[in-house]
């Protein structure tokens, strides 16, 4: 299942490698990721899609935890369908 998240958090230059990590460890395999410095400076916007057979929720509790991190969105959730021959 692909999941979209959109992420706020601090800026800081270990961000991105805590909020990777937290998704390998946790099975998700990250499809694309897009990071912008917003209109406040210190403010990351994050936008994470990735994929797994696992429920959204565990990958969004962790990342909640990560330091720096000031808001998780989960956007939209779409099954992958499998073609049959």
């Amino acid at each position: 299942m692909k999941s979209l998240l959109i992420i706020e958090a601090k800026k800081s230059p270990e961000f991105l490698e805590r909020l990777l990590r937290v998704c390998r460890h946790r099975g998700f395999t990250v499809d694309s990721i897009n990071a912008e410095t917003g209109s406040v400076k210190q403010v990351s916007h994050i936008t994470l899609t990735v994929c797994s057979e696992r429920d959204i929720s565990l990958l969004t509790k962790q990342i909640e935890k990560i330091v720096g991190v000031l808001q998780v969105a989960t956007l939209q959730q779409e099954q992958n369908i499998k073609a049959t021959a």
